[in-house]
């Protein structure tokens, strides 16, 4: 198990939710989100729905300290008090790379841990960081592959390993699973249930997958620039809100179609 400062366990002081209150971001004069709302709670997995260019990107940047919002996002441990600068570790869809480039999993996590280039080398400690942080999700045998040979869930792995390093207290996974294949998605998904239970970390998951969603989130929130609905993925999916939304944005495929 990696070693990490905070006590990820339900009865320390550790990062318990994090609270959006009235969250908005504009840009240009057009509002991007208004009056968001909802808890990130610890040894939970949240997911966002909602339709393309609801918002989700811009809800994540704002999470991330990457966007100019108005309203709050506090951090509240288990005593209620402000939890000062907790980790977040990001999964991103992909990483753009040249696959020729003759660089190992092992070197692209060493210069992440390091940040210092891969030829001046690594020590021992780094490679104890990275080995550590491959076991974390099932990864070990991929740490002297080249990233170039890595099929989609491999890689998806291995970045979801770079987030652990150090272990974060909420965990942002952006459409993690676009274009793996079965074995890959379950394998990711069941390492990331293992890690929120073993860790007790927070998990935000943008997602279009329902049957993942409804799998594996203990609370949805749906998206569209506000916060439409919210509760158990059971209420959510079976929501007018959701009906109305997912309905709406596909009539307006169908014209673009015509």
């Amino acid at each position: 198990m990696m070693k990490h400062e905070h006590d990820h366990g339900q009865g320390g002081c550790s990062l318990c939710r994090i609270e959006l209150k009235n969250v908005g971001v504009t840009a240009g004069g057009d509002t991007l989100l208004s009056d968001i709302s909802f808890h990130i709670h610890c040894g939970q997995m949240t997911a966002l729905v909602g339709p393309n260019g609801a918002g989700k990107t811009t809800l994540l940047r704002a999470l991330l300290g990457q966007a100019p919002y108005t309203g709050s996002i506090r951090h509240v441990d288990a005593h209620g008090h402000d939890f000062p600068a907790p980790r977040i570790g990001y999964v991103p869809q992909q990483l753009s790379f040249d696959r020729e480039m003759p660089l190992t999993v092992e070197d692209l996590m060493a210069a992440a841990v390091s940040k210092r280039p891969v030829w001046l080398g690594y020590g021992k400690k780094t490679r104890e960081t990275v080995k550590n942080a491959l076991k974390e999700t099932n990864a070990e045998g991929l740490a002297d592959k080249r990233l170039g040979t890595l099929s989609g869930g491999e890689m998806q792995r291995v970045l979801l390993a770079m987030a652990l390093m150090p272990l974060p207290d909420l965990l942002v996974l952006d459409e993690p699973v676009s274009g793996m294949d079965q074995n890959g998605l379950s394998l990711f998904l069941q390492t990331v249930s293992h890690l929120r239970n073993t860790h007790h970390m927070g998990i935000l998951m943008v997602s279009h997958d329902w049957q993942l969603v409804q799998q594996y989130a203990d609370y949805v929130v749906l998206l569209n620039r506000e916060i439409l609905c919210a509760g158990t993925p059971e209420d959510v999916f079976s929501s007018q809100a959701f009906q109305d939304t997912f309905q709406m944005f596909s009539m307006k495929k169908e014209d673009k179609n015509e």
